[in-house]
């Protein structure tokens, strides 16, 4: 929870408040994940490197013992990988062994696509491009989370509308780090878009992360989302009037008003 907390403050507060079992599946979901996007987003590895270790991640994670085989690709790069990318073996321990199936097949997806994208170097050119971007980085994560919040407690929910919720997300994040993003040489862009016509990218698959959770029913699933979203909402309206980033204030206003 730590490391958590280390790298999201975004999705800290609604994980640490899952119910258990759920709390640790979630977790290690998000964290191994952070994990494999260090490794993609690193900027001292070769796209070489990192096509390699990807798809090692991937492989790994469909082998019979993951663990071992985590160890044996990342540990040569100790001196370069930041800590929660060489912590992988454990972040995927943490999952509770009847969810890991499913945790598991999504990190070794992410793992190929992300792979995919760094020998592409990002090229996105049409909005295709762009679904097909936040599909892989985010919109499986709807449907990941969507898979375990019917794992815990049965909860049914929408996985068109599930990939809706994790692209708007995404989407937000593109628009908030855009200039980050230029002065690294990539352009999450379509050709010919602006900050208008992101925002309305951004604003359509957030409708429909609203009309997902306004069909979870009363329990941890629907309290999870309603968090990152709220937040997601107040950031591309600040993004709107020309502000960048939520205080910390106003996250934890919009935090405690969720939450009740």
């Amino acid at each position: 929870m730590t490391m958590l907390k280390e790298t999201s403050r975004t999705f800290y507060i609604p994980i640490n408040s899952l119910d258990l079992g759920l709390k640790e599946a979630v977790t290690s979901a998000y964290l191994c994940m952070r994990a494999i996007d260090e490794i993609e987003d690193h900027d001292d590895l070769d796209d070489k490197l990192k096509i390699e270790l990807l798809v090692g991640v991937h492989q790994a994670f469909q082998s019979p013992n993951p663990m071992a085989e985590i160890q044996t690709l990342l540990s040569p790069h100790k001196a370069v990988l930041p800590a929660v990318t060489m912590q992988l073996d454990e972040w995927a321990q943490l999952c509770p062994t009847s969810g890991a199936p499913i945790v598991f097949h999504y990190i070794a997806k992410m793992s190929l696509d992300m792979a995919d994208w760094v020998q592409s170097g990002w090229n996105i050119h049409t909005e295709e491009d762009l679904d097909r971007y936040t599909y892989s980085v985010a919109g499986m994560v709807g449907e990941m989370l969507s898979e375990l919040w019917q794992w815990h407690d049965g909860t049914t929910s929408d996985r068109t509308k599930a990939i809706g919720f994790g692209r708007g997300l995404q989407a937000v994040n593109i628009l908030r780090n855009r200039g980050e993003d230029l002065k690294r040489g990539v352009d999450f862009f379509p050709d010919g878009w602006g900050m208008k016509e992101m925002q309305q990218y951004t604003r359509r698959n957030l409708q429909l992360a609203d009309s997902y959770i306004a069909d979870l029913k009363e329990g941890p699933a629907l309290k999870f989302c309603k968090i990152p979203l709220a937040l997601a909402h107040a950031t591309v309206n600040l993004i709107a009037v020309g502000g960048n980033k939520l205080t910390r204030d106003a996250v934890l206003k919009i935090v405690s008003r969720v939450s009740g």
